[in-house]
């Protein structure tokens, strides 16, 4: 039985890298390095039936006769496959406009950073450049697939999104983003010149032909700012469910969790008031929140003072790690400057070692960074936050390799915003003003439950989610927009950080109540980190089992689990 979990482990990663080429190029698994996603309805629908085949595989093992690390293979095997297929059936893609994360977007960021190490990659990126050219008219055909059956993307995104196209084909030939972040890379063989002209040839039109999709079909019949959620889409209900099993695992009622986020921003006025004596001189919260928000000596001015502050964050936190976490990973984080892609963001090593983990800061505009905001930033997306857990799990041996990589977003995000807080115990915060930082991105997480929820579930307008989180956040209304825009288009993935702390948190307080004086915080994040991204009921049955070990030690009782 663990040689037929292994196999079925084995071949599902094969899968889910051939699925995702631009995942396996980026941890350096090159052999799909000449494809790019493919978004055609016949792909979608072959990948549905091959995750259900996997699902069902998955269920058909006798967890009684697996292991405890094969058990925790096939659920997470079953889990990903069923609610990745789930999510795919809701055919989002028809009204997946995004100029935060779409491709018009992002290529300029990611191709930059994926390897090419030898000849043969460089070569197969000539490929890719034709697959990036296949996926723009492909997304164009789904978009019509979704005005067929009453689905449209928001105006505002199709608005966006053709302005970055129209901004990017402005572009000479010559400056494509794509050629530039390429042809320092291509120089041999004359690669440069053959990707200019795919660039030319197939690239450029097929943006030109997706542009012309959003512009001539989708925006006059798109929805407006005061329909903006899946609510107002026929099937909306039930593709938003679908959305949150996938990012935080569970069937949750999206009223249950919008009553979670208003206890969430409630409990942190508390804490503003209490921090705000000593770090502002006033407990008055609207004075507090106002101050961060609009103070120009409490925003930056420059980017190199930005990357500064954060390599300085950093280092503390890379010195002290050793008396807060036994496994410490061999892969180091550093600290890189951009001026494209989300304020703050994390790219894991690769697994061949050539390239380590590095959290980015996009400083295109410098006083949209808060001084209070970037130790925090810092210790979520790096150390002790997303590059400790990736880094951990990429290393550890014994695990499929599925295991090893696979994201479970509720498990990444929640140990990432619960890093902020855990830095805090450790005494990273330089300043009073940096723990207020802590509070402004719990702020952010916290009101993300009332929004994303009030957006999708309750039908609430653009406007009235922007008002609710200038309200009560420190966030500018320029940030707040750019975050609320970002719900309406990635639907459920924003409810994992805040859900997955408040579940970390809540396992390690049972761990703590349980052992009292036996609680070792540097064993309990081993247990935490080194079983590779699992489910939460996973995790928690993870912790009791120590919990257990540690009691029977302890009191000299054999150990029957």
């Amino acid at each position: 039985m663990a040689e037929e979990i292994g196999a079925l482990a084995a071949e599902y990663w094969d899968f889910k890298l051939r699925t995702g080429p631009t995942w396996a190029h980026l941890v350096g698994d090159y052999r799909h390095a000449g494809e790019f996603e493919r978004v055609s309805r016949a792909a979608e629908d072959a990948e549905i039936a091959e995750s259900r085949e996997f699902e069902r595989r998955a269920a058909a093992l006798d967890p009684e006769r697996l292991g405890t690390q094969d058990r925790i293979t096939r659920d997470l095997l079953g889990f990903d496959a069923g609610a990745t297929a789930d999510y795919a059936a809701t055919r989002l893609i028809e009204v997946a406009v995004d100029p935060v994360s779409g491709p018009q977007a992002s290529l300029p960021v990611t191709l930059p950073r994926l390897t090419i190490p030898d000849d043969v990659v460089a070569e197969a990126m000539l490929s890719k450049l034709e697959g990036i050219a296949r996926m723009f008219r492909d997304l164009g055909d789904r978009h019509r697939d979704g005005l067929t059956r009453g689905w449209a993307a928001p105006r505002f995104a199709v608005d966006a999104t053709t302005r970055q196209i129209d901004e990017w084909l402005a572009r000479p030939l010559d400056t494509d983003p794509i050629l530039e972040s390429l042809r320092p890379r291509l120089v041999r063989d004359g690669r440069a010149d053959r990707a200019r002209a795919i660039i030319e040839r197939e690239v450029r039109p097929a943006l030109a032909a997706y542009g012309a999709v959003l512009r001539d079909e989708v925006a006059p019949v798109a929805r407006p700012d005061e329909r903006p959620g899946l609510a107002w889409l026929p099937g909306g209900d039930e593709a938003y469910a679908a959305a949150i099993r996938l990012f935080t695992t569970r069937d949750r009622s999206p009223e249950e969790v919008h009553r979670i986020g208003l206890e969430q921003v409630a409990r942190l006025a508390d804490e503003y008031r209490q921090l705000g004596r000593e770090a502002l001189g006033t407990d008055d919260l609207e004075t507090i929140l106002e101050s961060l928000r609009s103070d120009p000596a409490l925003h930056h001015s420059d980017g190199a003072e930005i990357v500064t502050a954060a390599e300085a964050a950093m280092a503390r936190a890379r010195a002290a790690i050793p008396a807060w976490f036994g496994t410490l990973p061999k892969a180091d984080c550093g600290v890189e400057e951009t001026m494209l892609g989300p304020q703050g963001f994390y790219f894991p090593p690769a697994q061949d070692g050539t390239r380590g983990g590095v959290f980015f800061l996009n400083t295109s505009d410098p006083s949209v960074w808060g001084r209070f905001e970037i130790e925090s930033t810092a210790f979520h997306e790096g150390i002790p936050g997303h590059h400790l857990q990736g880094a951990i799990s990429s290393e550890l041996t014994g695990l499929p390799d599925f295991r090893r990589h696979v994201w479970v977003t509720i498990y990444g995000e929640g140990w990432g915003l619960y890093s902020e807080r855990l830095a805090d115990e450790m005494g990273l915060y330089g300043t009073p003003l940096d723990r207020i930082g802590m509070l402004a991105n719990d702020s952010l997480r916290a009101c993300r439950l009332v929004v994303d929820t009030g957006l999708h579930a309750l039908g609430w307008t653009r406007r009235q989610a922007i008002d609710y989180m200038v309200r009560n956040s420190p966030m500018r209304e320029g940030h707040v927009r750019a975050e609320v825009d970002r719900y309406i288009c990635s639907p459920g993935q924003a409810l994992a950080y805040m859900l997955g702390r408040l579940e970390i948190q809540r396992i390690r307080a049972q761990a703590e109540q349980a052992l009292g004086d036996g609680f070792d915080i540097r064993e309990f994040h081993d247990v935490v980190l080194t079983s590779g991204s699992v489910l939460p009921e996973t995790l928690a049955n993870l912790v009791d089992d120590w919990v257990a070990r540690r009691s029977a030690s302890r009191t000299g009782t054999p150990d029957a689990v």
